[in-house]
């Protein structure tokens, strides 16, 4: 007598399915961890300034120390995940994020605070750089995956908005202490649950090699030119200190690109930057991400030093932008396929550069509605459009292999970009501030005039970024799928740029 089981099969399936979804949810805890990490500090940046002690100069390395090791290891985290195990690899990353949190949040001094935040940055790298590696691991039917990645964008571009507004609330009621503190039970969590429902890592690939070479030049490279940048005005610009620093960022960077070029396996292949669409894309993201960090910095010291805002009516004033920059993140997709990559990628950037003009005009006395509130809205319209065809336009000059490769090459020069570019906007301002008060400026005024100086500079960036995204991407297209879901050669465009 036979007999058949199909129901133990479906409900064996239907468990399957719940397990996955599941465990998305615990990816998409542990990025939104990272996210919310990014904005809710700058609401509490005031704070820590007072606090600590540091300068407007100094508050700089507040952001830049997390910025620095989130970027130049992000790459390298990946490369990890595929060596030990992608599993392996977000656990340590949670774990190493977790344990920063509380030295962070526990700090007492400007020193321990940098160094913890640096350590931040190397946990979130690994964690940011194998989620979206287990998610496509989890979902191999393509509507599920498409399905699991809008559920995965949508949490992470709310996370900006939810950020803001948390970091107001726990500054205001408790203290900036709590920004990091209340990091430690979500961590614990994650941990806990990734262990029970996060699949176990494959097999470590076989003969790869590991480049922490190309990792350590290239990130001793920007804290040396970050750490020469931020002290220039003070130390001077032609002293020994600072150009002996800025020599060595650059002898590290020459090493970075002799161990590239020779290392079988490569942190970032250069070859892949034969490619125009690939090296104008990242360039243009340095450029916007110059202008973008600069403005979350200055716009959040505007609003609680010269307006006298308290962190909790900063992180509203945020949040409507924060809606708007998640809203047409959403939308971008759909618009790159309705009018290219250069159309929406200018128009993002153009915006971007209207908010940062208008903030450049914002008074001692200003209103927050007329003066604060259009210049939120702006950027975060025109980085919410921009970001995508970006992504878009280095992923439609190389082979569909390296998709991957390059989407995160592009993400690496943003943080990079961000580092580098807020170093500058932060001496710029330092420069004007100094400036305005040896000329006997009332102290509102001359800190003020160095904020404008930091937002006209961060647009002129930005300007740059458009003035390269119409010179060398004209003719970047969007991959069309194939019928397995991934993206194919960008011989097969679904929208051209006129």
């Amino acid at each position: 007598m036979t007999t058949t089981a199909p129901a133990p099969t479906t409900t064996a399936g239907a468990a399957d399915a719940r397990a996955r979804w599941l465990a998305l949810l615990v990816l998409c805890l542990g990025d939104l961890m990272i996210v919310l990490d990014g904005t809710i500090v700058n609401v509490a940046l005031p704070s820590i300034r007072d606090d600590l002690g540091f300068d407007e100069t100094s508050l700089a390395w507040v952001a830049n120390a997390y910025l620095l090791t989130f970027g130049g290891f992000l790459l390298l985290g990946g490369r990890l995940g595929d060596l030990f195990g992608q599993r392996r690899m977000f656990l340590i990353g949670i774990v190493l994020f977790t344990a920063a949190s509380v030295a962070c949040g526990l700090s007492t001094t400007q020193g321990m605070l940098v160094v913890s935040r640096a350590v931040q940055g190397l946990g979130g790298a690994l964690v940011s750089a194998v989620a979206l590696s287990l998610l496509m691991t989890l979902f191999t039917e393509p509507s599920d995956r498409a399905k699991a990645m809008g559920i995965f964008g949508f949490v992470l571009s709310g996370g900006g908005a939810a950020g803001v507004l948390l970091g107001g609330v726990l500054t205001d009621l408790l203290s900036w202490h709590w920004i990091f503190l209340v990091n430690v039970p979500v961590g614990v969590l994650v941990y806990l649950l990734s262990l029970r429902l996060l699949p176990s890592a494959p097999a470590p690939a076989a003969g790869g090699r590991l480049d922490l070479a190309g990792a350590i030049t290239i990130t001793g490279a920007l804290v040396l030119a970050v750490f020469a940048i931020v002290n220039g005005n003070e130390w001077g610009w032609g002293s020994a200190q600072t150009l002996g620093l800025l020599g060595a960022a650059a002898v590290l960077l020459a090493a970075f690109l002799v161990i590239e070029s020779r290392t079988p396996s490569p942190l970032v292949p250069l070859g892949l930057f034969r490619s125009t669409s690939v090296s104008a894309a990242n360039g243009v993201g340095v450029l916007m991400a110059a202008g973008m960090f600069g403005w979350f910095f200055f716009s959040a010291l505007y609003l609680q030093q010269i307006l006298g805002y308290t962190p909790l009516e900063v992180g509203l004033v945020y949040l409507p932008s924060m809606i708007v920059w998640g809203g047409s993140s959403l939308l971008s997709d759909k618009v790159v396929m309705r009018f290219g990559i250069l159309r929406p990628l200018a128009f993002g950037l153009g915006m971007m550069a209207i908010g940062l003009v208008l903030f450049a005009r914002t008074p001692v006395d200003g209103s927050v509605l007329v003066d604060v509130i259009p210049g939120t809205l702006a950027i975060g319209l025109g980085a919410g459009i921009a970001f995508n065809p970006i992504l878009l336009a280095a992923m439609s000059g190389v082979k569909p292999t390296e998709f991957g490769l390059a989407s995160g090459v592009v993400n690496t020069s943003f943080m990079m970009g961000g580092a580098v570019g807020l170093a500058i906007l932060a001496s710029v301002a330092a420069s004007r501030t100094e400036s305005l008060t040896a000329g006997g400026g009332a102290a509102d005024v001359a800190l003020n005039g160095g904020y404008h100086a930091a937002f006209l500079v961060g647009a002129i960036f930005v300007l740059v970024g458009i003035g390269l995204a119409v010179a060398f991407l004209r003719g970047a297209t969007v991959a069309a799928p194939d019928a397995h879901g991934a993206p194919e050669g960008a011989g097969e465009p679904a929208a051209v740029d006129g």
